[in-house]
């Protein structure tokens, strides 16, 4: 089997392999510059994470301080995102012949085991706050609570004009998690401050905990399976193959592979076996065609096998 990324000129049935793609692909075609509004809104929100955790941690408000921790750990997700527009732009070479996409997914999956680590330490101090409850300074933690919410506002403002990109359409994600963290730092603070009811800030701290071990589980989950060479998710394998295996001129599928160069940009590589004299451009044609219509897949590398005639 040739190896995906190999690549050689179409000329006809006596060729071994043949491979499509098309300039959207690592390597293929000019990057654009990275978004200026995802660079901006990472320095921002790195920024006011680390005046939440300090005015959380001044006040007493644990749900203000996780909120914090929330938004740094976004900021690095943002930071990620910019940093893989940059990597991106770097082409193949001889030693990463598929290019450097794939370091988002790499950078993706450890920081989501430090994830992991902060969302321990969260529900740890909550606990302990159960137990040992704090008296909140809701003068110091509200307008620091408020301004936080008004900064994601801005911040998934800014994103939304790049919203096409898909890149900034994940960041945006992380984004929405923000803005319903603030909201919940907002809510223990004032019913605490109403009430004195202390333990709903840890409450409520569970709360955005549980927020962040949803948006941690994806993220290990779909950048694992684009570091394990995973068929991406929701692809119909058996669908895929019969659509091959039913074009004119061919007899059967096998060494189908299909996979993620790195999120978004999927992969094709397999053997077709042909009728003999079938002519294998057009089968070539007809097969690029389907997997772009049908599947959105347009790195494609396909090897075919002529029947011996009779």
């Amino acid at each position: 089997m040739s190896r995906p990324d190999s690549h050689a000129p179409i000329q006809g049935p006596s060729d071994h392999h043949a491979h499509g793609h098309d300039d959207r692909h690592p390597g293929h075609g000019r990057k654009s510059f990275p978004s200026r509004g995802l660079g901006i809104a990472c320095l921002i929100v790195f920024g006011f994470s680390l005046l939440e955790i300090a005015v959380g941690l001044v006040s007493g408000s644990l749900a203000l301080a996780s909120d914090g921790l929330h938004m740094l750990t976004d900021a690095l997700a943002l930071a990620l995102a910019w940093g893989a527009q940059w990597v991106a732009r770097r082409p193949p070479d001889a030693r990463l012949t598929f290019g450097y996409e794939r370091v988002e997914s790499l950078a993706a999956f450890v920081n989501a085991l430090g994830y992991l680590v902060l969302l321990g330490w969260i529900v740890v101090e909550a606990i302990d706050r159960f137990r040992s409850p704090h008296v909140l300074d809701a003068g110091l933690a509200l307008p620091v609570a408020i301004a936080g919410l008004l900064v994601n506002v801005g911040v998934w403002w800014a994103l939304h004009r790049d919203g096409d990109d898909l890149n900034v359409r994940g960041a945006m994600l992380h984004v929405m998690g923000d803005l319903a963290g603030s909201a919940i730092a907002i809510t223990a603070i004032v019913v605490s401050a109403i009430t004195g009811w202390t333990v709903v800030d840890p409450l409520l701290t569970l709360a955005i905990s549980l927020l962040l071990l949803a948006s941690t589980a994806r993220l290990l989950r779909d950048s694992s399976r684009v570091l394990m060479n995973a068929a991406p998710a929701g692809l119909d394998l058996e669908r895929l193959s019969a659509a091959l295996a039913t074009l004119p001129g061919v007899t059967g599928v096998h060494d189908l592979h299909v996979w993620n160069i790195s999120s978004g940009q999927p992969a094709l590589a397999a053997h077709l076996q042909l009728l003999p004299g079938a002519d294998w451009v057009a089968v070539l044609a007809h097969a690029r065609s389907v997997m772009a219509a049908d599947f959105s897949i347009q790195h494609v590398t396909l090897q075919p096998e002529f029947a011996e005639p009779i």
